[in-house]
Parts: C-alpha cells; structure tokens; sequence
C-alpha cells in the first residue's frame, strides 16, 4: 500500500472511532479514494444527523482537492440525504470539519489553507455535538 493512502486510512479509521467514541453509527466506505463509485469515506449518523464525510489529510499547510472529486461527493450527499463535511487534518493540528462550499476555487482545483480552515472551520465538539 502506498504511502499516502495508508495514512489516509490511518486518519479514516481515527475519525471512525471519533465518531464511534462519540455515540454515532459509523461506517467507512469501502474503496474510497481507490475505486470509481466511492464517493466519501466516511458515512456517520445518529438520531436526526446523518453525514457524508470527505477524510482529507496534510503535511503542508495547504490542501488541493479536485473539482471532480468534489461534485461527486456533493452529488453522492444528495443522493443519500447526507449532509457533506469535508474533514481536514494538518500536521501537528487535530481535526477541522467545513462545509464545502468553504473552500476556495483556484481554477482547476479547490484549495483549502491551513489558515483558512482554522478561521472556517470547526472543532469536532463544535461541529457534531
């Protein structure tokens, strides 16, 4: 396994057991990352909360996610009536979740900073509780 998606999953299963730690019904979408049709990584709920969790992680303090990753884990909430959460995890920084609609377009990608996430985004107490 390259070394990038075992620490992808890494930073999946540690926010699975967040969820789970946390009294949410959580399971992680099998292929995510790897496979076509594999739109999320995450899928976590509990009584009147349901969400689709998009798991990204960085050393650098700045993350491109492709548009077309994007639309398909927009598409892929709607379908499901799951809300998006795009959950970011920088080096040395814990857990931030956003709304999509939070990062910033650069033309063929959409960025997120670490400084941005930081301002827009929130703690998982914050977001889920």
């Amino acid at each position: 396994m390259p070394k990038n998606k075992s620490k992808g999953s890494k930073a999946e299963r540690e926010l699975f057991q967040m969820f789970i730690d946390n009294n949410y019904r959580a399971v992680r979408v099998a292929g995510s990352g790897a496979m076509e049709n594999a739109d999320c990584d995450l899928i976590a709920g509990k009584k009147g909360k349901k969400y689709c969790i998009e798991v990204k992680s960085s050393k650098k303090p700045v993350k491109y996610i492709s548009k077309e990753q994007i639309s398909n884990f927009i598409v892929f909430s709607e379908i499901f009536k799951l809300k998006p959460v795009i959950a970011l995890r920088f080096n040395r920084e814990g857990w931030l979740f956003i709304h999509p609609k939070s990062l910033r377009d650069s033309g063929k990608n959409f960025v997120i900073s670490l400084e941005d996430a930081r301002k827009k985004g929130k703690k998982f107490a914050q977001f889920f509780c």
